[in-house]
This record gives C-alpha cells, structure tokens and sequence, in this order.
C-alpha cells in the first residue's frame, strides 16, 4: 500500500490495493495475466473483473452469460438504456460501453465507499455516459422513469446474498414499470441444493413476464453444488436458440432452460411476495476456498 497510484497500476509493480468499504473488506488484485485488469473481493468473496484496456473482456462466467443477454439485446453497436441494480467494479456498465457506443447508463450500487474505491483505482472512460447512484437497489429503481430501460440488470449480493426486497413479485412490478416495451430484464441468482430459492424465483418472474429462460452449469441445474444462474424475463419471445449457442460455446458451458422444461424445474414453486420474502441462501464457506 505503500508504492503511488501509478506503480500500483504499472505492469510490473501492480499490488493489492485493499481498504474497508460500507459492505466489508474491499480487495482489487491484479491479473498477473493480463495488464491492467484487476478482481474485485468484497471479504474474500470475488465480486468482479475488470480489464482497463479491454472492458468488452468478461472473466467470470456469470457475467459472460449476462454479456450473452446484452448482446442479443440490441444488434451490436445500437445504444442501450441500462440500468445495473448492483455495481461492483461496474464492469457490464463497461461492457455495454464498450460494445454499444453512445448508450446510456444507470447505476445502482448502495455502497458508496465501493463506489469512490472503484472510481479512483478503476477509472471509468470519461466519454461513457455512466450515471451512478450510491443507494439502495429497489430505492434507485423507482427512480428510473417509467418506460425508459431497455435492459435492467439485477446484481445484487448484500454478504454474498441476494437482498429479500429484490426477490419479491413487487419488486419485478417496479423492474416491468422501468423497462421500455421489448425490454429484458436478467438478474444473477445463486443458490445450492435443494434449489428452493431458485425455483421460487422462477415462479415469481413467470408471475409477472410472459418470456423466461436460465442459463446455468448443468451441476447448478442438478442441484451438484452452489453456483450461479442468470434468470432472463421479458414480455416478447426471448433469442432462445442464439443464447444457447453461446452459452454452449463458452469456457465452461452453460445449459439453457425454458418453456415446459423450465416449468417443470421449478416444480411447483409458488410466486414470492414482500410479505415472504427472505434473502438468498448464504453459500457454503468452500465456495470461495
């Protein structure tokens, strides 16, 4: 901690820089492969990767999968209206910078000790037209005016769980009110066996969008162990076959359920409300070993 901002940042210099945030104990380590690119560790737990000099680079397999959903979003290059519930190092507000020009962003990221730390180690390039706002998820989101988004991005983890105000069929009332006609909505769900949280989830978004699928590992999918899955929701057929391709085709492939099957995997679950919401199950401390 003791070497300048720029030596930190030099290809051969490059040290952890670590400092106490609202959220914990903020970590950003260097990739010894890859210069300027660094991961985000909020108490030991990874969070996020960032590569300065290739933002379009996505490193953690949730965020390839969710880099799938932005780009069959819109065709490349055509701008978006994004919103990101949750920011970590902001790196899909980076990507959807990088790979379509000229959009425009929200960012809802609570922990605003995060957001200076990030801003200031992890510049952001100062032509992308990225707003961050330091408040609560749900909060930022009735903010957004109705009809706007084009995609909402739900990334939020509170101790590595999903807060229980960000599960609720209200809170997706609140994300249909925000998203522009042929919108889509993607949030990141972790869950382990027996994988009640997740089908909850599934329940709750089927109750209130007409398109669903999920992209997982197929061990996540078979209840193997604790992971993550990408729920997308929208009111207009979803690209099914194309998000299946490429998520076949990554490092660590991806399996992508929708229509009956994915009806038959949440098994009868029922829609989640504020009432019963509680937050996302803690993973098991060997997750992150």
């Amino acid at each position: 901690m003791g070497k300048s901002r720029n030596a930190r940042r030099g290809r051969a210099a490059a040290e952890a820089v670590v400092e106490d945030v609202d959220g914990g104990r903020a970590e950003l380590v260097p990739d010894r492969d890859r210069p300027r690119a660094w991961t985000l560790l909020i108490d030991g737990a990874p969070q996020s990767h960032v590569d300065l000099d290739d933002p379009a680079y996505l490193s953690f397999e949730y965020q390839r999968r969710i880099g799938h959903v932005i780009d069959l979003t819109a065709p490349p290059g055509r701008p978006l209206r994004a919103v990101h519930l949750g920011g970590g190092a902001l790196t899909l507000a980076r990507y959807v910078a990088a790979t379509h020009p000229r959009s425009t962003q929200q960012v809802v990221e609570r922990d605003a000790a995060l957001v200076q730390l990030v801003r200031r180690e992890l510049p952001l390039d100062p032509g992308a037209r990225i707003r961050v706002r330091s408040t609560d998820a749900r909060a930022g989101l009735a903010k957004v005016p109705d009809g706007w988004a084009d995609l909402v991005v739900a990334d939020v983890f509170g101790g590595a769980r999903t807060p229980a105000h960000l599960t609720s069929t209200e809170f997706l009332d609140e994300v249909r009110r925000a998203l522009a006609p042929g919108g889509v909505y993607a949030a990141n769900l972790a869950d382990g066996p027996p994988l009640a949280h997740l089908r909850g989830q599934i329940a709750t978004a089927a109750a209130r969008f007409a398109a669903l699928a999920l992209v997982a590992d197929p061990a996540v999918l078979r209840g193997r162990r604790f992971g993550n899955a990408i729920l997308v929701a929208a009111d207009h057929p979803l690209p099914v076959a194309e998000l299946t391709r490429r998520a076949a085709s990554d490092p660590h492939p991806a399996r992508v359920e929708h229509g009956r099957a994915l009806t038959d995997f949440a098994g009868g679950a029922h829609p989640v409300t504020d009432a019963a919401a509680v937050d996302s199950p803690a993973p098991p401390e060997s997750v992150f070993k």
